[in-house]
């Protein structure tokens, strides 16, 4: 299987160059070499013939021998301030995972909710959401579904037995029809009756032994299902609640700087202020979508009173939880400093300039400040505060040893924890958006978009959130994004609607990927524990997929327009849009004095 991947891979990198040759031809010279150069970028990203960062280091090479930008233009793309705060964001959650706070948290969100099997997965939804939204998805998914597996094997043992027990029943079976005599499993003796009863009695009670432990395997296996399928699917939805959750947030932010500079409504507190409440719906109906499905809310039997296995059963997670959290010992100094620089992060982002009242930041030159400053500024700290409590009397006492005190993250951890392939990426994204602007293809594009003049925006949402999260179902969502993006701005210029009507919708929608195991890292991790099955997650996702959809139209038609002043055409656009026709004009221009 390796051998015959190498050859395909290597097949894709030698003849997608000359297959996308005909795009050269067709086009005006400049427009057509970045074209072909985002095609390749993007045939590359979907196939992974490259790695991903390794592909998104392309445009340095590439734009300058093909004449669309020189490099002085391409390689500061690779480190704006957007790809400070994203790294700021990761150095962060590197601190937090380094002294475990954010197993306490996880812990003790489900200590609180208690351990019935629906508050069980609602636990773990709110937790990995609340996770996600500051730690990457998949390492807030790899660090929950461990806890979830510990508690299902408190509950119901381990998965694998299973078959055993249906193997060990029909040998059962096969014995009493055999023997005529009807015993009861093993499993199930507490349900047998005493021994002076008739054997027509007996034979009543084995059959509902039987019946009853075939229904408490099925409810087992669906609640195993369910509690593995919602720790992904609350990552992807929690990683769009903060710009820093998810790198799709992040692009979006640079290619607003690249496209429209006078843009500044979109940070990291108005984002919040829009993603949080359309995460907390959606986490809500997720969960009773995944509750229903997979028997832990039972809608016929909330009154039905448990049997005995379950109440042990319970307890025994109980336990188990309980246990786990008096494992990571009395709160120690360097969580207590963590969790507190972690709210001064969060605080200090919000308060910079959250539109509805003046920031902080306006105590200081316009301009001057932005999140990038506000997360660094934090992170900085991270490297010199001491993880231990400090003595003051050190400093009076002349025979104290002079031992160095470990800071609470050092440079090294943060070498080998921070996924830096992740910033290659961003800048990627950027180069290419850079590329797009200059060399006036996304001027092109947008000529070439006069069929959806009329189409209304309300339903030109609702096409492109679909459309995009079918997309990216089978591609990564940064290459899904940087390939949209630019195509949405223009049509966005058409259509004579704010561009963020239309591009926030399609970065919210590249997290909405439910239905595959590849469609994101979090789905592969949680089907490769080999309890779930692709048509688990196809039936499952697929109504994800739709809520998502309207929920999110829902909120791009209510609270986001006072947010984000939706409702008008901003002058911050339009100054694009004149410079746009003006390029098209040129570009007609050029390509009829060519023919």
């Amino acid at each position: 299987v390796k051998k015959v991947w190498s050859v395909r891979r290597f097949v894709v990198l030698l003849c997608a160059p000359l297959a996308l040759v005909p795009v050269l031809l067709s086009l005006p010279p400049k427009e057509g070499r970045c074209l072909y150069v985002i095609l390749l970028m993007a045939l590359y990203w979907c196939t992974e013939a490259l790695p991903l960062a390794v592909t998104a280091l392309l445009p340095i090479v590439l734009f300058p021998f093909l004449g669309i930008l020189p490099s002085n233009k391409v390689c500061p793309q690779y480190f704006l301030d957007t790809n400070f705060l994203f790294l700021s964001g990761l150095i962060m959650a590197s601190a937090i995972e380094e002294w475990n706070l954010h197993r306490r948290i996880a812990l003790r969100v489900l200590m609180l909710v208690g351990v019935q099997p629906a508050r069980l997965i609602l636990g773990m939804m709110l937790t990995t959401s609340f996770l996600s939204m500051w730690l990457s998805n998949t390492a807030s998914t790899a660090m929950m579904l461990p806890i979830a597996n510990a508690i299902l094997k408190s509950l119901f043992g381990e998965k694998d037995t299973s078959k055993d027990m249906n193997r060990e029943n029909e040998e059962n079976q096969a014995s009493l029809q055999q023997n005529k005599l009807y015993t009861v499993p093993t499993e199930m003796q507490f349900l047998a009756s005493t021994e002076d009863k008739d054997l027509t009695e007996e034979k009543e009670v084995a059959s509902d032994a039987v019946s009853d432990l075939k229904k408490e395997e099925e409810y087992k296996t669906n609640i195993w299902k369910g509690f593995l399928i919602s720790i992904p699917y609350a990552a992807s939805i929690g990683g769009t609640a903060t710009l820093t959750g998810t790198a799709p947030n992040l692009i979006l932010l640079g290619q607003l700087k690249s496209y429209f500079p006078e843009c500044d409504v979109v940070n990291f507190g108005s984002w919040f202020m829009f993603a949080f409440p359309l995460m907390l719906i959606f986490l809500l109906l997720g969960w009773l979508w995944i509750s229903i499905l997979y028997g832990g809310i039972n809608l016929r039997g909330w009154r039905t009173k448990k049997s005995n296995i379950r109440v042990d059963a319970e307890a025994r997670a109980r336990e188990v939880i309980k246990e786990d959290y008096q494992k990571l010992g009395p709160t120690k100094f360097a969580e207590q400093a963590i969790f507190f620089l972690f709210c001064m992060f969060a605080i200090m982002l919000f308060s910079r300039d959250p539109k509805f009242i003046p920031g902080w930041a306006s105590f200081f030159a316009p301009g001057f400040i932005s999140d990038a400053v506000t997360g660094i500024a934090i992170v900085i700290v991270l490297f010199f505060f001491p993880s231990q409590k400090p003595s003051f009397k050190w400093w009076f006492d002349l025979k104290a040893p002079n031992t160095e005190t470990q800071p609470l993250l050092t440079w090294r951890k943060a070498q080998e924890t921070v996924p830096w392939n992740i910033i290659l990426l961003l800048g990627g994204g950027f180069a290419m958006a850079k590329g797009c602007e200059e060399s006036g293809l996304s001027v092109w594009i947008g000529g070439r978009l006069h069929p959806l003049e009329g189409v209304p925006p309300p339903v030109a949402v609702i096409l492109i959130t679909i459309v995009i999260a079918l997309f990216t179902e089978f591609a990564s969502n940064t290459a899904t994004i940087i390939i949209f993006l630019p195509v949405l701005a223009e049509l966005a210029i058409r259509l004579k609607v704010n561009p963020l009507y239309l591009m926030i919708p399609g970065t919210i929608g590249c997290s909405y990927a439910f239905m595959l195991p590849v469609s994101t890292p979090p789905n592969s991790i949680a089907f490769s524990s080999g309890h779930l099955m692709v048509k688990d997650m196809a039936r499952t996702g697929l109504l994800m997929n739709l809520m998502g959809v309207l929920l999110l139209s829902l909120a791009m038609n209510t609270w986001a327009k006072s947010i984000f002043q939706l409702g008008t055409f901003p002058a911050w656009a339009n100054i694009h849009a004149e410079n746009a026709t003006s390029l098209l004009t040129a570009v007609e221009n050029v390509t009829l004095s060519a023919l």
